[in-house]
């Protein structure tokens, strides 16, 4: 199998959405015929939410064993647990709370209100990934990881121009001062993302056109996060047309 990037179009967000729902549900199916569990890596952006959203509402949700699915997030802000914002309530309250999952399958960040400050927090989701090592590296195997983009090209709490982007030891970092609110944040470092197996990364919207044409170039990943980030197997970017719009059509691909 190659892990050369794919881009596959859908015709809005809506439909993007829905596909992206299907194709997972159909993989982590097959996957699970294979493995005795997954990981999977969430991101809290508003095509992701719509995602969950939509795979809530398949009539294929309880296909999938959800004691041997295990998530993970590829950020989080660092906000008190109850804060509306924070990636892992807002995939509970699309999908998490409505499936049969072990509470210790969900493997969310500390909280700011949790008694340890952030540095502490970052060594401290460290060692939950080093606890559910399996591989060499000393991480867990992630199968899917999701990934959002912003205008800018950052993905998870990655930001152009930041020493995190180019952090290459740490597993997790400590982001403060970001250029997008809030100011701190908790991230996966470029490397974990980059031992994922599958990174799907979605996209919807004309103001992503051009940082998406940016990453399939090959822009520096230090200036455009995004362009780093390639999966072991496969890396897909999954869009609508709107974000399509600066894209080669030889890099459009017609089926996953």
């Amino acid at each position: 199998m190659t892990n050369e990037r794919r881009v596959l179009v859908a015709t809005d967000s809506d439909a993007l959405a829905a596909s992206i729902a299907a194709r997972f549900l159909t993989k982590t199916v097959d996957l699970l015929d294979e493995l005795e569990f997954v990981n999977v890596v969430l991101e809290g952006g508003r095509v992701a939410i719509k995602v969950l959203e939509s795979i809530n509402a398949s009539p294929a949700r309880d296909s999938v064993d959800w004691t041997r699915v295990h998530f993970w997030w590829g950020d989080e802000r660092w906000v008190p647990a109850d804060d509306p914002e924070r990636n892992d309530g807002k995939a509970r309250r699309a999908l998490l709370d409505h499936i049969e999952i072990p509470a210790e399958n969900v493997h969310s960040y500390p909280a700011s209100d949790s008694g340890i400050d952030l540095d502490e927090a970052a060594r401290s989701y460290a060692a939950t990934l080093a606890e559910y090592g399996t591989g060499e590296n000393g991480l867990p195997r992630f199968d899917i990881t999701f990934l959002g983009v912003g205008p800018d090209g950052h993905t998870a709490s990655l930001f152009p121009d930041r020493q995190e982007v180019l952090e290459r030891e740490a597993t997790v970092v400590a982001v403060r001062d970001s250029p997008k609110p809030p100011a701190e944040r908790l991230s996966l470092t470029r490397h974990v993302i980059n031992s994922s197996q599958r990174i799907w990364v979605e996209l919807s919207g004309a103001d992503k056109a051009s940082v998406l044409g940016l990453a399939l170039a090959g822009a520096a990943y230090s200036e455009v996060p995004i362009a780093g980030m390639k999966g072991r197997k496969r890396t897909v970017f999954f869009v609508d047309q709107q974000a399509a719009s600066e894209v080669p059509e030889n890099l459009i691909a017609p089926t996953y």
